[in-house]
């Protein structure tokens, strides 16, 4: 492969890595936001998409090196390309399922947060008034107190 073919190569798959990346930065971005916004929707973002750049730009490196079994120089060149785009098909999947696993633990943890402070302002409606709904998995007799500190609080049987 001489030299314009091989810059040619460089050029066209930097480029395709560049597109893709800002589709996955710009794209993730909005699509974590809508779960969660959050500061941290967009550091995250950018995280794996920096990643994704690195990771691509190096197989294509890689890749530019790799002798092909061609005689033209241009079907090297689009050899090489198909080998780019199927590499960076399977990176935007990686990325895409990065994205996608983040969304969902910020949706758990939101509903998490979500359900305390509903048990929360249970606890404090129902402070007193005897009424509460035990939550699953507690007594029906439950108190407001764990268990462990009311048998600590009682006293043996008087001997006698």
């Amino acid at each position: 492969m001489d030299t314009n073919s091989y810059l040619a190569f460089l050029l066209i798959g930097t480029l395709l890595v560049l597109v893709d990346g800002q589709i996955i930065y710009r794209n993730g971005r909005r699509f974590l936001q809508q779960s969660a916004p959050s500061a941290s929707a967009e550091s995250l973002t950018r995280l794996v998409s920096v990643l994704f750049h690195l990771a691509v730009l190096g197989v294509l490196a890689l890749i530019s090196v790799i002798d092909v079994p061609v005689d033209n120089a241009v079907e090297a060149v689009v050899w090489r390309l198909g080998i780019v785009l199927i590499i960076i098909g399977i990176a935007h999947w990686i990325a895409i399922s990065a994205l996608t696993r983040i969304r969902d633990r910020e949706e758990f943890d939101e509903f998490a947060h979500e359900r305390e402070a509903r048990r929360i302002a249970n606890d404090q409606a129902n402070a007193g008034y005897g009424t509460r709904v035990p939550a699953p998995g507690e007594s029906p007799a439950y108190n407001g107190e764990r268990a462990t500190a009311a048998v600590n609080r009682q006293r043996p049987y008087p001997r006698g």
